[in-house]
């Protein structure tokens, strides 16, 4: 009996929630004052379209030679951006890579000068090379099917944010 007078005081003394009364435009009053949502920091690549590539940095000979093998998957919007000391012409191959890239050559100014699709996978010994047959400081690769998904093609402008104190070496 006595927990029984317990429980009742308890539901007694419980608040009740009033119900909801947000309409659409306080909503909209509500959604503007909180925090935005986080914008991914980092160094990015971001398409004339908008689209963003998040992207890992290979600015020394090491790295470079690394570039994205033995991965098995790129998440959406990710890649890699290989920086080089000077312009020049810098063929590219997937030995050891196991997903199919899209190699987009940069040039100084952030204009693509030429971009492969979907180049395969290479597992064997002698890989074939790429060669762009343009001038470029920068490669960006990227997950095969974005270029063309994004319309991405030789003369586009591109953005760098996030990379201004890198150096190439």
């Amino acid at each position: 009996m006595r927990r029984l007078a317990i429980l009742l005081l308890l539901i007694g003394c419980t608040k009740a929630m009033p119900p909801s009364t947000k309409t659409a435009e306080n909503t909209e009053a509500t959604t503007a004052t909180q925090a935005p949502a986080p914008v991914a920091s980092g160094p990015r690549v971001i398409f004339p379209d908008g689209f963003v590539v998040n992207v890992e940095i290979a600015a020394d000979p090491e790295t470079r030679a690394q570039g994205l093998m033995y991965r098995d998957h790129l998440g959406r919007g990710a890649g890699m951006l290989f920086f080089f000391p000077e312009s020049g012409e810098y063929p590219f191959w997937m030995k050891n890579t196991r997903i199919p890239l899209d190699m987009i050559w940069i040039d100084a100014n952030h204009r693509v000068a030429h971009v492969k699709h979907e180049v395969p996978p290479c597992r064997i010994a002698d890989c074939p090379s790429y060669a762009p047959n343009a001038i470029a400081q920068y490669i960006l690769e990227v997950d095969g099917g974005v270029a063309r998904q994004h319309g991405l093609k030789a003369g586009d402008a591109v953005r760098f944010e996030g990379t201004e104190n890198v150096v190439a070496r």
